[in-house]
């Protein structure tokens, strides 16, 4: 019987061994738009950040930005979730007071001026799910265009006297977003 226990073990633990292998967790791909942050301060070594945003970089790959991002509709801003934005201060933008906390931002295209767009909806899809009733605050802001082309949607946060500036930027477009202390 000693035997029969031992033999049957053996056997039980080697499937369990076979069967982990062929069950092993299926890995994907890269994803087509990677998730990326963008924070203020940028250093990893300065653990005290004042603002970062979670977001997808999509990638032109020969579209055209107006098909991506059409002017007069709310975009997500970037791919997949709409990013969220992390205060871990107060900020002002425009005339409007952002308490800490976290934030969907999305922005509505326009040839000349984008309107940004802080929503208190989180883990939402795109901008299919997005409501305009939980808005905090909506500013325009100029968009200009320059020479060199980004084919992946980008933000960067830097420094300024008053507060922090979040840059977006696609192809040749660009938008400085002025978050105030």
């Amino acid at each position: 019987m000693k035997k029969f226990t031992t033999i049957t073990t053996l056997v039980f633990a080697f499937l369990m061994v076979l069967s982990l292998n062929v069950t092993a967790q299926d890995f994907k791909d890269l994803d087509k738009s990677p998730l990326d942050i963008a924070s203020y301060p940028s250093s990893y070594k300065d653990a005290n950040k004042q603002m970062k945003i979670i977001y997808s970089r999509p990638q032109l790959k020969d579209r055209e930005l107006s098909k991506l991002a059409p002017n007069g509709k709310v975009w997500r801003t970037g791919a997949n979730e709409a990013p969220e934005l992390v205060l871990y201060t107060d900020f002002k933008l425009g005339d409007t007071t952002l308490k800490a906390g976290s934030y969907s931002l999305l922005a509505i295209p326009g040839e000349k001026e984008w309107t940004i767009i802080i929503n208190t909806d989180l883990n939402a899809w795109g901008s299919y799910y997005y409501k305009e009733s939980n808005d905090v605050v909506r500013v325009k802001v100029p968009a200009t265009q320059v020479d060199a082309s980004l084919e992946a949607f980008s933000i960067a946060i830097e420094g300024s006297d008053s507060g922090v500036v979040m840059h977006l930027g696609w192809d040749t477009t660009r938008i400085a977003v002025p978050f105030t202390k």
